[in-house]
């Protein structure tokens, strides 16, 4: 039962099965290494500095691999608030327009060499400046609120509009290269017709 056969001679090796080919591609780990890493793993910070450097090492970890998933687009990782279709045709719709918060920095760096110029003149344009732009801003807010509410209530007549015109307002006051998750469609480009 338990000889070995008259083929089968001491000195060749015995012939198992092939190694598969879809194998891990790595040895299985003895007893001893597995349980020293069950062990590295379980080990339980003891002082509070560790567990605080512990969580802060979690949620940094936990936070760049979000962020790298909304900057490549993949809406599992999104937070609650950016997840679904209406949320993605709001997105879309901002990013697709002209916004003047796109000129805010640039004429807010105007307005402030104007203003330290030292020049009464000077310094009261620039104030008008200011003045004017925040006014183009809240202007095209409101446009953008009652163009969004049209669009929403034709594509998606069903669905509720709580909180859209916040969450489309606070996406276009941002500049666009700061905005999250990131525009996937550019100025002017057509939306599609659906987005289920």
């Amino acid at each position: 039962m338990f000889r070995r056969t008259k083929s089968q001679s001491p000195a060749e090796p015995a012939t198992g099965a092939a190694p598969k080919a879809g194998g891990k591609g790595r040895a299985t780990p003895s007893r001893r290494e597995a349980e020293a890493a069950a062990r590295a793993r379980a080990k339980v910070p003891r002082t509070r500095k560790e567990v605080a450097q512990a969580q802060r090492s979690a949620r940094s970890d936990s936070s760049r691999s979000v962020r790298a998933a909304m900057k490549n687009g993949d809406e599992r990782y999104y937070l609650p608030r950016d997840q679904g279709p209406v949320r993605r045709f709001i997105r879309d719709f901002v990013d697709s327009r002209f916004s003047f918060i796109e000129l805010m920095v640039p004429l807010l760096v105007v307005t402030m060499i104007l203003g330290y110029s030292g020049n009464t003149q000077l310094r009261s344009i620039g104030n008008s400046v200011l003045l004017g732009t925040i006014l183009l801003v809240i202007a095209d807010m409101i446009f953008l609120r009652f163009r969004l509410r049209r669009q929403l209530a034709a594509r998606f007549p069903d669905e509720s509009t709580k909180g859209t015109t916040y969450y489309a307002v606070t996406r276009a006051l941002q500049m666009k290269f700061m905005r999250m998750p990131k525009a996937k469609v550019k100025i002017g480009q057509e939306l599609p017709e659906h987005y289920r």
